[in-house]
Parts: structure tokens; sequence; C-alpha cells
């Protein structure tokens, strides 16, 4: 578990710093500990929040890496670049 989120009135969630597998790794605890049911309801709410939050950043950061993706088109016989559409 990373000591970050876990110290009581520190930032939970330490954007810049944590990397989108450290992220991951975190909403997958957060997961697993409100699955388990053994937390009373505030502290449910807390690890609530701190998920909310590292989705927003994992979605930052996967929209951010989504823009520089490029996609490489073979056009009659010709390699052509174009921008990575997500929707696609």
């Amino acid at each position: 578990m990373l000591s970050l989120c876990l110290r009581k009135g520190e930032n939970k969630v330490a954007k810049k710093e944590m990397s989108f597998e450290n992220a991951i790794q975190r909403l997958e605890e957060i997961v697993d500990l409100l699955e388990s049911g053994e937390h009373p309801l505030e502290k449910s709410l807390e690890l609530y929040e701190e998920g909310v939050k590292l989705v927003k950043l994992c979605n930052g950061k996967i929209e951010k890496v989504e823009k520089s993706v490029k996609i490489l088109m073979n056009i009659d016989g010709e390699l052509q670049e174009r921008d990575f559409e997500p929707n696609e």
C-alpha cells in the first residue's frame, strides 16, 4: 500500500508525483477495501473520494497519451500518419 495515501492529514493523491501504474494499483486497493465492508461509513466515504480523484488523474493521463498517439495507415501503398481518435 502507498503510505502517502494512508497518512492522516496528508494529501491523499499526490497528482504530480503518482504514476498511472501506482494510481491504478491504489484504485485496486481501494476497491478491495470498500468491497470488504469492514470500514465504517466515514472511512468508506474517504476511500471513495480518494478513488474518484485517482480516476480523474488516470483519465487525464490517458487523454494526454491519446493526444500524442499517431496512427500509420497504408493508403494506396503509401504510409500516411494521422491522429488517433479514441472513439474509432
